[in-house]
């Protein structure tokens, strides 16, 4: 598949993840008398990444992230060569999402981007009130999780066709697991839409979603080789 048709399908994917599930959150979650709290917001960050894999996976893999494409490089899935493109498109992605779904939110009285626009934050700005130890250690071991299900649901010696369920799912759990810690991010291209348009601590506080979702990723694809082979040489 030609590059640009590969980015372009990264760029639509990452939009769509981060309007659907940031949307949800800044949207509906808290709508009077009908919101749909923690639950429904970790759902529908599921169905985002549910409903791209099976749309554009055979197009671009469907990575929708620059943590998970870096697992990706470190588990020998995915050229190094094509990294930095997939990073920019997703990022383009989701910047043009947060830009969106402000439009849209700015429309209701009495909004105000204060109160976080879904962005991710540890300390005072996050959720639970968790400081950066327990922020930092819950995004690398989430992302890692999340980078070991999707490593091994499509390795070629998984039953195929389920991947985007088993990782839509699994996104699913983690946005339970990680919402009241830090809003979860697992994703910094997710993370760095919502931010920009927030500004100030929600800029000061990204490099976190960053480095941890990064970590994370690079390790659960060293320890997947060792687990389950490198399945470049099969």
């Amino acid at each position: 598949m030609p590059m640009m048709n590969r980015l372009g399908a990264e760029f639509i994917g990452t939009f769509w993840l981060v309007f659907g599930g940031c949307g949800s959150a800044v949207l509906a979650a808290a709508f009077p008398g009908l919101g749909i709290g923690f639950l429904g917001v970790a759902l529908a960050f599921g169905l985002t990444v549910l409903t791209m894999a099976f749309a554009i996976g055979h197009i671009s893999g469907c990575h929708l992230n620059p943590a998970v494409s870096v697992g990706l490089v470190v588990g020998k899935r995915f050229p190094v060569s094509d990294l930095l493109p997939y990073v920019v498109a997703q990022v383009a992605g989701a910047i043009l999402a947060g830009g969106v779904l402000y439009l849209i939110a700015s429309g209701k009285a009495g909004f105000d981007i204060a109160g976080g626009f879904a962005s991710n934050g540890y300390g005072s700005h996050s959720p639970g009130g968790y400081p950066l130890t327990s922020c930092f250690v819950a995004e690398v071991v989430l992302t890692f999780m999340f980078l070991i299900i999707i490593l091994g649901s499509t390795d070629p010696r998984a039953p195929a066709g389920f991947a985007p369920i088993a990782i839509g799912l699994g996104l699913t759990l983690i946005h339970l697991i990680g919402i009241p810690v830090t809003n979860l991010s697992v994703n910094p291209a997710r993370s760095t839409g919502p931010a920009l348009y927030v500004g100030g601590w929600a800029i000061q506080q990204l490099w976190l979603f960053w480095v941890a979702p990064i970590i994370g990723a690079a390790l659960a694809g060293v320890v997947y080789r060792w687990v389950g082979g490198d399945v470049s040489s099969k």
